[in-house]
């Protein structure tokens, strides 16, 4: 039976189950957004009635002929209103990255990283931040400014910056995920068949890690524990793609789909082999789509996940090609997720694609990473609550010289600071994960007070507004409003510190740009077929990773975060391998 065919015949299967079990897919809440949404959905439907839809054969992306094998064997409305709260509130964190893991393991693994390796909302999303307090929060976005004043602690220059806390008066009992139109896109690609471990372009491997089993063997143990996530009222595809896109499972009613057979078709009929053509695989989950476009937004929301290695090498592989997808998903309310997979995940493509709005990525480099993403953390990934956030800055003594923390970081001007998504992101303590963006700024003249009207809009597409007035202390260095902004100025640093790092080894033969800490360009490196380079620090940089480290150090006392000792460990071992490179040049000198 052709891929076209069987299709049809899965979509009518499934109809047949849904009306056997009293929960057609035509009253299932979304096909009509002028229904009345029932509270009633099933847990599964009647025995026998369930629909095994799974309809890959491996022949449809040219992995061999015959078909798969037979396999083994509640989303409730959600109303995002704000509510007043003393302390028990969600919180928000920007779109974009949610981690640096590839940085940090390439440097275990003793590859020189990629700039892109270290964004900077990825780095702040891996900490807890004092936000200010949430309890006089009544709506569904309060931020709260917080200024400071800082030397640099290479040149000594003073600077200042201002924090945005993403505070919401959304209420943690009262924040549920919305009912999901979800489809997976797995790319089976020969490189997602290299471990962990390892960069499937080069002739060696790196030193082995405690999960050296190949990404595609990882990716579907996550992919079916993903699964789990999902609940009555969600949707649910799958689409596998290398050299071309297949549907391997149309988007249906989780309740009237043997979720068991389906997790035992994940297990058994998917392996890695061919090219990487990720257009394709992007356009088929797009076409899933257009069958529940008239889903009503108030119940359901919208979102491809991508699990890749993100080194497209077929179809379309242009920047511009691949976020114009994106983009026009985002239009009609479809949002995006990557996942990238291993060591060599190329962060580059990535996280440009991913700028757009719904959109964010993270990374994850052992099966015990990748299945906390992917349950753990679900409902926040899938979330989105706040978009095209804009903070106009009207001052006539200070202007907005660099964003951080933001994936629209570029779109800012001197006026005006753009951040196109906000996640629901978890609190605790009063401190929200990931919930600031960092302003540095310029002063222009006479220093006075800055006046500040945020604008964003929510889910509904209503805009909302407010203003606020900041005024920096007076007097020097080190004054910081509170931890929040202290821990992110250090964190800012930092991440400055090591993409100059990684530009300067590739491009300047590891000479730093000037005395300070202060980002850099950085030109395109070309394919996205990432090779890796070996692991060096220059003396210059050796230095400057030490004498860093005694300042983080210092500054991790005063924050009193000791989760911040993990970027501490880097910084060592990049001193470390500056020492190391040293001495073997001093052997080979004599």
């Amino acid at each position: 039976m052709s891929p076209r065919k069987r299709r049809s015949f899965l979509a009518l299967a499934t109809a047949t189950a849904a009306s056997l079990a009293g929960c057609s897919t035509s009253s299932t809440p979304g096909n009509d957004p002028t229904a009345d949404v029932p509270t009633d959905l099933p847990t599964t439907a009647p025995p026998g009635s369930l629909v095994d839809d799974w309809q890959f054969d491996p022949a449809d992306i040219g992995q061999g002929g015959g078909s798969g094998s037979k396999g083994g064997s509640g989303g409730g409305n959600v109303t995002y209103t704000a509510q007043t709260s003393a302390g028990n509130a969600v919180g928000l964190a920007a779109g974009g990255a949610k981690d640096v893991n590839n940085f940090r393991q390439n440097v275990k693994e003793g590859f020189l990283p990629l700039p892109s390796d270290m964004p900077y909302e990825g780095l702040f999303y891996d900490y807890y931040f004092d936000t200010g307090s949430a309890g006089d929060c009544d709506s569904l976005f309060c931020p709260r400014y917080a200024p400071a004043i800082s030397a640099d602690p290479l040149s000594g220059e003073t600077e200042r910056y201002l924090s945005v806390g993403l505070n919401s008066g959304l209420d943690a009992a009262d924040f549920e995920r919305k009912r999901l139109n979800f489809v997976v896109v797995l790319d089976v690609s020969g490189s997602m068949g290299s471990p962990f471990d390892e960069y499937h372009y080069d002739q060696d491997g790196g030193e082995e890690t405690d999960d050296t089993r190949p990404k595609i063997e990882v990716a579907r143990d996550a992919l079916a524990s993903l699964t789990e996530q999902l609940r009555p009222g969600d949707r649910f595809g799958v689409v596998l793609y290398n050299n071309q896109a297949t549907v391997a499972k149309p988007l249906n009613p989780v309740e009237t789909t043997d979720m068991d057979a389906i997790r035992g078709h994940i297990e058994a009929d998917i392996d890695a082999g061919g090219g990487t053509n990720l257009s394709a695989g992007l356009d088929e989950a797009s076409a899933l789509f257009d069958d529940v476009a008239d889903a009503d937004p108030d119940v359901y929301e919208n979102r491809i996940a991508v699990l890749t290695d993100a080194m497209p090498n077929l179809g379309d592989t242009s920047e511009n090609g691949l976020e114009s997808r994106l983009e026009t998903e985002a239009g009609r309310g479809v949002h995006s997720t990557f996942v990238g997979v291993g060591v060599d995940f190329n962060t580059e493509i990535i996280d440009a694609i991913t700028s757009v709005r719904g959109a964010n990525h993270y990374s994850v480099h052992s099966a015990d990473e990748f299945e906390q993403r992917l349950t753990d953390g679900f409902e926040y990934m899938v979330t989105p609550l706040v978009f095209d956030l804009s903070l106009e800055l009207d001052a006539t003594g200070y202007e907005i010289e660099t964003v951080y923390g933001s994936s629209a970081a570029e779109e800012s001007t001197g006026e005006v600071m753009h951040v196109n998504t906000l996640f629901a992101s978890d609190r605790e303590d009063g401190e929200t994960r990931g919930g600031v963006v960092l302003a540095k700024l310029r002063q222009t003249g006479e220093s006075g007070s800055l006046q500040l009207r945020a604008s964003w809009e929510d889910r509904a597409g209503e805009t909302n507004e407010t203003t606020a007035t900041v005024t920096f202390p007076d007097g020097g260095p080190e004054q910081f409003a509170d931890t929040g902004v202290r821990k992110a100025v250090l964190l800012t640093r930092y991440a400055d510190l090591c993409r100059n790092w990684a530009v300067a080894m590739r491009e300047d033969d590891g000479d730093p740009p000037d005395d300070g800490i202060t980002p850099v360009d950085y030109d395109d490196l070309g394919r996205w077929e990432r090779q890796s380079t070996d692991l060096t620090v220059s003396p210059e940089y050796a230095e400057r990773f030490e004498s860093f480290a005694d300042y983080f150090e210092s500054e991790m006392a005063e924050i009193g975060d000791d989760s911040l000792s993990r970027e501490l460990t880097v910084l060592e071992q990049l001193a470390d391998a500056g020492v190391t490179t040293r001495r073997f040049g001093r052997l080979l000198e004599r």
